[in-house]
């Protein structure tokens, strides 16, 4: 059976129609939940206890993190997992150090109901406060013993699906383990997205702070920032 396109609300997080309730308390698109139920049963079996910190976004609360980041109202981290002195650099820079954790909001692949953000809850205490981080999930991390095992999978092609679009540093969006993709059906939505699209929505919903800046480099922001390899999932 065919999967039907999302709509252009859809692929910006500006309709949530194409989502289904997980037990969870999560929400993705219903082929994506099912293969990730698949997965957490092979990790239990594994001795893991897969978790997801983060599934779909809205285009309305990536903005609100987007300019909480913009304004200096939340941290701005860089790989080392410290804090950027926002207030010393220019606003080109600061765009830059938004950019290498957050996407622009209507450009992140969490409003495809396809992209999560998981963790190993067998391996912290229940009053362990997860911060999807680059120490946690480096070797010898906390939650490094899950993402190796993960690799396996993926390099098997038995990871239901799932895989990393932010596996490794282009230059762009840092290296995130903690991001998985549903790739049958993320893969058709990555080539959709275009700046004139993007525009549509800042036109829409709410003074996007740093538009000026996008702008102004968009091409290159595009290439660097929302796209991805295109062997980000050479299983498939």
């Amino acid at each position: 059976m065919t999967t039907p396109a999302l709509s252009w609300q859809q692929l910006t997080g500006m309709d949530e129609s194409h989502l289904v309730d997980l037990p969870c308390g999560h929400r993705m698109r219903e082929q994506a939940g099912q293969a990730f139920a698949l997965l957490q049963t092979d990790a239990r079996e594994a001795g893991f206890d897969l978790v997801i910190a983060s599934s779909f976004r809205s285009y309305a609360r990536q903005l609100a993190i987007w300019n909480a980041k913009a304004s200096g109202e939340r941290p701005v981290y860089d790989e080392q997992d410290e804090p950027v002195g926002m207030s010393s650099l220019t606003p080109a820079q600061q765009l830059r150090a938004i950019l290498r954790y957050s996407a622009i909001p209507g450009s992140s692949r969490h409003h495809w109901g396809t992209d999560i953000d998981v963790y190993d809850a067998a391996a912290v205490s229940t009053a362990y406060q997860v911060q999807l981080s680059a120490r946690e999930v480096s070797s010898g991390g906390v939650f490094d013993a899950l993402h190796c095992w993960l690799d396996q999978r993926m390099q098997a092609n038995q990871s239901q699906g799932f895989f990393r679009p932010y596996a490794r540093d282009t230059g762009g969006v840092a290296p995130e383990r903690w991001h998985l993709s549903f790739a049958p059906l993320a893969l058709p939505c990555s080539g959709l997205l275009h700046g004139d699209l993007l525009r549509e929505c800042w036109d829409a919903a709410g003074e996007l702070l740093l538009r000026a800046e996008i702008e102004g480099d968009m091409a290159e922001i595009m290439r660097r920032y929302v796209q991805v390899p295109q062997d980000w999932c050479p299983a498939l």
